[in-house]
């Protein structure tokens, strides 16, 4: 026989299994090749996997379009925050404020380097405190950062830590979803392997291209070595000569 390939992504397995699932009840000698049963197995594991697929897909596509945003926000609240604490240190080196006040922020007064904000959870952190910090020390009746204030500062922290929630909500929507399609998988290609095997088996005493056309019908896909490719050339011209 043809090397013979199982479906290789999620759309090929689901195509197989409709077409599996549209072929239950076809007889040969008068015996159904796929048992009702059989073919409402299939549309059962079918109908799960096509749910599960869709979640992803909705899921995937809705963390793409709203990363699209987020980047630029995830961007601006880190300059921002970073331009704040380099202003104030500035400040701080002019004489103009006096370094202990770092500690209100959570930074280390002996130091005027500006923290790690390489990733998400250290700007959400950072943010929080310099704004904390510099409302506080303003409530004090401390002369407020300027260029940029912590107002304009909060303006794009908020954007950044609501759309976080749901950039996160999202990324674990997709990575749940993904491993319940990835988990779900070979169970799929199992009963397409086992059906598959059935139909060949069913077929198997027919002349070699008849075998293959039938077995075709059914949705399985054949990939030909030349001397097979030849075979199948040559019984197709015999059928034709003889009709």
């Amino acid at each position: 026989m043809p090397y013979r390939r199982l479906p290789n992504t999620d759309l090929s397995r689901i195509a197989a299994m409709k077409r599996i699932t549209e072929m239950g009840g076809v007889k040969h000698n008068d015996m159904p090749v796929i048992s009702l049963r059989i073919a409402q197995e299939v549309a059962s594991v079918l109908s799960k996997f096509q749910k599960a697929q869709k979640m992803y897909q909705q899921n995937y596509d809705a963390f793409i379009k709203l990363n699209k945003t987020f980047k630029v926000e995830t961007q601006n609240a880190k300059m921002y925050i970073s331009h704040f604490i380099q202003v104030m240190n500035l400040s701080i080196l002019r004489g103009e404020l006096k370094k202990e006040i770092k500690t209100g922020y959570g930074l280390d007064p002996a130091s005027n380097t500006v923290p790690d904000l390489s990733n998400e959870q250290n700007i959400l952190d950072w943010g929080e405190k310099i704004i904390k910090g510099e409302q506080a020390r303003i409530m004090k009746g401390g002369v407020p950062v300027y260029n940029p204030t912590i107002a304009k500062v909060k303006v794009h922290y908020d954007i950044f830590a609501d759309h976080l929630f749901s950039i996160r909500m999202y990324r674990d929507n997709v990575s749940h979803t993904l491993e319940d399609i990835t988990n779900m998988r070979p169970a799929v290609d199992d009963i397409i392997l086992d059906i598959w095997n059935q139909v060949e088996q069913t077929f198997e005493e027919l002349p070699f291209a008849e075998k293959i056309e039938k077995c075709k019908s059914f949705g399985l896909i054949y990939y030909f070595r030349d001397s097979e490719k030849a075979k199948l050339k040559a019984e197709k011209m015999q059928n034709s000569l003889e009709f």
